[in-house]
């Protein structure tokens, strides 16, 4: 059985490792070296990464059982919406053209037009807002950003003509 806390994996090693630890908490040390056996088996990752895991221990007879929606412990819908922002995109993210009308050429500054930013907020859960070349946090934290990026890019680049239509100092 894996750690349901990252403080029950260092309680679990430290007994795993340490025989006069195990004696003095009262945890056999097999049962501590089960646990970090099971916490390596666990693959790194997110809600989904736990959720395809624990199919994999119910696959092998592990004795476990999904919990049902609503049920005490079990994902929120709110834990799911949080996990899609963050999930990896299959094949880089949507498709976005210029030809639709989803981005603009790089000699009209590059960039998601109002039709594009709205596909890719639709398609993958994120809330992108129109470039602010006014000025403000989101100008700096934009011009900050992608700074290293332009100085690296050909002239004519995309990076580049964005630098230009956020108002960048120095673009």
């Amino acid at each position: 059985m894996p750690s349901k806390s990252p403080e029950q994996h260092k309680l679990m090693t430290a007994v795993a490792h340490n025989p006069d630890f195990a004696k003095k908490t009262g945890i056999p040390q097999k049962v501590g070296k089960e646990f970090v056996k099971a916490d390596k088996n666990m693959k790194e990752g997110g809600l989904y990464a736990n959720i395809a895991a624990k199919r994999e221990r119910i696959a092998e007879g592990s004795g476990e059982k999904m919990r049902r929606v609503g049920s005490k412990g079990a994902p929120t819908a709110e834990a799911f919406r949080e996990s899609a922002k963050t999930a990896k995109l299959k094949n880089g993210g949507p498709s976005l053209a210029i030809g639709r009308g989803e981005k603009l050429p790089a000699k009209q500054g590059a960039g998601l037009t109002a039709k594009g930013r709205e596909k890719y907020n639709r398609e993958t859960g994120s809330n992108l807002k129109a470039p602010q070349p006014e000025g403000g946090s989101r100008r700096d934290s934009f011009c900050a950003r992608m700074e290293p990026v332009a100085e690296k890019s050909e002239k004519g680049s995309r990076s580049r003509a964005s630098m230009q239509r956020w108002n960048c100092p120095g673009w």
